[in-house]
């Protein structure tokens, strides 16, 4: 099992992140604000005017430490890795799933139907501890007919898309009835993003970046190609498959993430901020103390219902995309998605 190592999230803008031997340094004014021993980091994910030295980069390489720089906002800009790992094998047999359609599909499948399961968990949930509306009883039955056809549908991604697209509106149709603090703020009309126009965008936008970097650092951890996806369409420089791999990890873990931290109030309104352009931004204390959340959630210890492991949830994508590529090399009849008990 992989063990779970830490991830250094670096957002104070200005910051100088360089080697000291086997230690990682980030200074900021030549002030020397932490240091970090190499062997216990997994990631560094940098946002904003955060700079590396080149020897920190190329130590970083050598020991397998995956460096990712982000916008301030948390848009994806670059990726610094070591050698392409893993067995060729199993990402021939990736190539090969992609061009079979009949396979292809059935992996897409996997991944929307956990992805559904999951979200029509969460309002479930939501209906055993707050009540019942009207609204949220008809969304529930409606997430159920989806799944039905989901199920029943041929194996083709391109239907299978457009299923999870009729779920997610449903699912965010009814996302406001999860807070309980502050909904005129937070209450979700609609998703969206590129850029997020309110602040619940702006905080799931940042969540799913930091899910699908932990995705990609999943896949790749097995060997898998974290570019050739199933159920997202490939593109040049985009990670389908980490795309794909995400859709079961949405609700039950960014999205929780997020509703948890405003009923909380740990971020409230004056957290956010329009700017001329009319998109949403999150402070930089709103996103250290996101960080902070999204770090705590990781370190949660839950039963896998496939595996029947316990394990951290950090540590579940890892564990799916291991099952994954169980399955591309015939070890296992089926891809299982992660499904919340």
């Amino acid at each position: 099992m992989k063990k779970l190592l830490n991830t250094l999230y670096v957002t104070t803008q200005d910051a100088y992140l360089r080697k000291e031997g086997e230690t990682v340094v980030v200074e900021k004014d030549k002030e020397v604000k932490l240091r970090l021993p190499i062997h216990t980091l997994n990631d560094i994910v940098a946002f904003g005017n955060v700079m590396a030295s080149p020897y920190l980069l190329n130590l970083c390489a050598e020991r397998g430490v995956c460096v990712s720089f982000m916008s301030e906002s948390g848009r994806f800009l670059a990726r610094v890795t070591g050698p392409v790992s893993g067995n060729v094998l199993l990402r021939l047999a990736q190539a090969r799933a992609y061009e079979d359609k009949v396979k292809k599909g059935d992996i897409a499948r996997s991944f929307v139907i956990g992805k559904l399961m999951n979200a029509r968990n969460i309002l479930q949930r939501r209906m055993r501890d707050h009540g019942a509306s009207a609204s949220l009883r008809a969304s529930v039955d409606v997430l159920a007919d989806v799944l039905r056809r989901v199920r029943d549908s041929e194996p083709d991604a391109t239907r299978l898309r457009g299923l999870e697209g009729e779920a997610g509106a449903v699912y965010f149709g009814v996302f406001k009835e999860l807070i309980t603090t502050d909904a005129e703020t937070f209450g979700l009309k609609s998703r969206n993003r590129r850029p997020p126009m309110d602040p619940m965008n702006a905080l799931l936008s940042y969540l799913y970046t930091l899910l699908a970097h932990d995705c990609r650092g999943a896949l790749e951890g097995v060997g898998l190609d974290p570019q050739v996806g199933f159920l997202h369409e490939v593109r040049s420089g985009r990670p389908s498959l980490a795309l794909d791999l995400m859709e079961e990890f949405r609700a039950p873990l960014a999205d929780r993430v997020a509703v948890s931290l405003v009923n909380l109030r740990q971020v409230t309104a004056k957290d956010f901020k329009a700017t001329e352009s009319g998109a949403v931004e999150m402070s930089e204390t709103a996103r250290k103390i996101v960080l902070m959340a999204w770090q705590k959630k990781k370190q949660e210890q839950v039963v896998h219902p496939f595996l029947d492991e316990k394990a951290p949830i950090g540590i579940l994508p890892h564990l799916q995309a291991l099952l994954l590529a169980r399955f591309l090399r015939g070890d296992i009849d089926a891809y299982p998605p992660y499904l919340l008990k």
